[in-house]
């Protein structure tokens, strides 16, 4: 890899009953599977086309084939590695700085609300700042971003994940490591039936149009959203 920038694109092996579970509670596990693997291919549509280079961090490891069957063998692939969810990031920012790459942004796949734009700001950002980080509205982030000189591994340890305060810990922790910060506007992470009637009002902006996402929700609403 000799780009200079990198985006690591966090995905989990689509299964039923083991991807985007609290919804799933709402509306089944069939339909929060489809929606999970439109979201993923929604980023992968917005990564090619803003082109910005971009590695599948897929989990399990062990589930290579499952991945490039489904995503195809031309992407450039890393399996995650840890115990943990903040051990897998910590890992996969490590082993891409390993590789000449000096700027790299971390990002989940189930924010359909991520846009080039937002991308492009937060790579723009590393001009005065060490670090970028996206809030979401339920507390964690969708994206986290370093230079290298400026990796900051301890936010990852210790870390209460999935919880309330998962983004505000972070930023505490990278202002008392005095790693310069910028924030990113904050957006939904889908994870309820309103969080879904929220995505639907967005049915008729200009960028719905490409939105397998939202065009998935729009066939099926009847039965999604009761």
């Amino acid at each position: 890899m000799t780009d200079k920038r990198c985006v690591l694109l966090f995905v989990k092996l689509p299964e039923k009953g083991r991807v985007k579970s609290r919804l799933a509670l709402y509306i089944g596990e069939d339909a929060a599977l489809r929606l999970y693997e439109n979201m993923v291919l929604d980023v992968i549509d917005m990564l090619t086309r803003g082109r910005f280079p971009f590695r599948i961090c897929f989990t399990p490891p062990e589930a290579r084939d499952q991945m490039t069957g489904w995503l195809g063998q031309e992407r450039d692939y890393l399996p995650q590695t840890g115990n943990d969810l903040g051990e897998r990031m910590e890992e996969a920012f490590v082993r891409v700085f390993s590789r000449e790459v000096e700027e790299v942004l971390l990002i989940g796949s189930d924010i359909p609300g991520l846009t080039s734009e937002v991308i492009e700001e937060a790579f723009t950002a590393f001009l005065t700042n060490d670090a970028v980080i996206g809030p979401a509205d339920d507390g964690g982030y969708y994206l986290i971003g370093f230079r290298k000189e400026s990796f900051e591994p301890r936010i990852f340890h210790d870390m209460a994940w999935s919880t309330r305060t998962v983004f505000r810990e972070t930023v505490e922790r990278l202002h008392e490591a005095s790693v310069t910060l910028h924030v990113l506007p904050e957006l939904t992470d889908v994870d309820t039936v309103e969080d879904l009637r929220t995505l639907m009002s967005q049915v008729k902006s200009p960028s719905s149009r490409s939105s397998r996402t939202l065009s998935y929700l729009v066939r099926h609403q009847n039965s999604i959203l009761k």
